[in-house]
């Protein structure tokens, strides 16, 4: 049972009826609901406390830490919805993939995968591999109670420009070089990626996640014929891998503008949106039949209290027309913003749009 369904003769579940999911679900709401991407994390002094000489990658496969971190945002922001604590690396690192999350760089892979024989590195991903995940959403659910979790993970263009590029990478230019010039290996690379992605997800829907994000991070440096061609079929197998389970299903990118569609026929029922769009405009080219996410300019929390609720104010009044919204920034929470101008923000949200 999905920690959102609702079945016919049978008692909803605790997280049912939460702004949240009735925002994903495109039904009328006590208030538009607000999560951050990034909440928990450095941003706020507690984090960072508990994060003291734990290296990242082992701080997500520890389930006491992951929960505390996951619960901190909720607790200090008041938020309508947690996200679980990882990095899009963990299933690739839970497999056997020989990387690290370098301070100030990012995931760095000690072997890319530059040719099919480098396809042996990416076995299948199964429960027993990330038992921690199961244990740490066990946990949350418990503590989180009627707040629904959200689970996440990488999409599969997005984790191939790691592992082809073997870091982060501003031209994509190894993982564009395959995609063009050896196009049968590129599609056997994601498709093998959208298997794993998928059973990482699963894992997180069956332990008890109420909804699931897709981050494709670079996805915004494609073009549209590209990302047809070449990317979408296998985001859509993922979507479609846990599509029997009813929940929410949320697909963001950076830098999408000309993707939203695409990304929305993917498979998705809610499409994130960077702050580069007004939401108006982007539930034109997403088209009916899908809510939204997002979408305030992440460092418009840097200004003055005045300007961030005018700022607010506007996103939500071209939000004001669309079938569901959720608030959220248009990218994740900066390292060096006040979590009081955060706490501010949901309050700010939550009493302008009481019904």
């Amino acid at each position: 049972m999905s920690a959102n369904a609702s079945p016919t003769g049978q008692q909803p579940t605790a997280t049912y009826d939460s702004a949240f999911l009735k925002a994903c679900r495109r039904e009328p709401v006590p208030h538009t609901p607000v999560w951050f991407m990034r909440q928990a994390g450095r941003s706020l002094p507690e984090y960072r406390k508990v994060r003291e000489g734990v290296p990242m990658l082992e701080s997500c496969t520890r389930p006491e830490l992951v929960t505390e971190i996951t619960l901190q945002p909720v607790r200090r922001h008041n938020v309508d919805a947690a996200i679980y604590f990882s990095d899009i690396v963990v299933p690739l690192k839970a497999i056997g993939i020989d990387l690290d999350i370098k301070p100030g760089v990012g995931p760095v892979v000690e072997r890319p995968i530059r040719t099919r024989a480098d396809l042996a590195q990416l076995r299948d991903l199964g429960p027993e591999d990330v038992s921690y995940v199961t244990e740490a959403i066990g946990m949350l659910t418990r503590e989180l109670g009627s707040t629904p979790l959200i689970g996440f993970a990488g999409a599969p263009f997005t984790l191939a420009s790691y592992l082809v590029e073997g870091g982060p990478s501003r031209t994509y230019e190894n993982a564009k070089a395959m995609m063009y010039g050896d196009p049968e290996l590129w599609a056997d690379l994601l498709d093998r990626l959208a298997e794993i992605t998928a059973a990482f997800l699963k894992v997180q829907i069956e332990a008890g996640a109420s909804a699931v994000q897709l981050f494709d991070s670079w996805a915004g440096a494609l073009a549209p014929a590209d990302y047809r061609r070449s990317v979408l079929p296998a985001s859509a197998k993922v979507f479609q891998a846990v599509a029997g389970y009813g929940v929410p299903r949320i697909h963001f990118g950076v830098g999408t503008g000309e993707l939203l569609k695409l990304m929305g026929e993917a498979g998705a029922d809610v499409v994130g949106v960077d702050w580069r769009v007004p939401l108006d405009e982007a539930a034109r080219r997403v088209g009916p039949g899908k809510a939204l996410q997002g979408n305030l300019d992440p460092t418009v929390l840097f200004a003055t209290k005045e300007a961030v609720e005018a700022k607010t104010r506007e996103v939500l009044e071209t939000a004001a027309g669309l079938e569901g919204h959720v608030f959220n920034l248009g990218h994740g929470v900066m390292p060096s913003t006040d979590p009081d101008a955060l706490t501010r923000l949901v309050d700010y949200v939550h009493t302008r749009t009481a019904r």
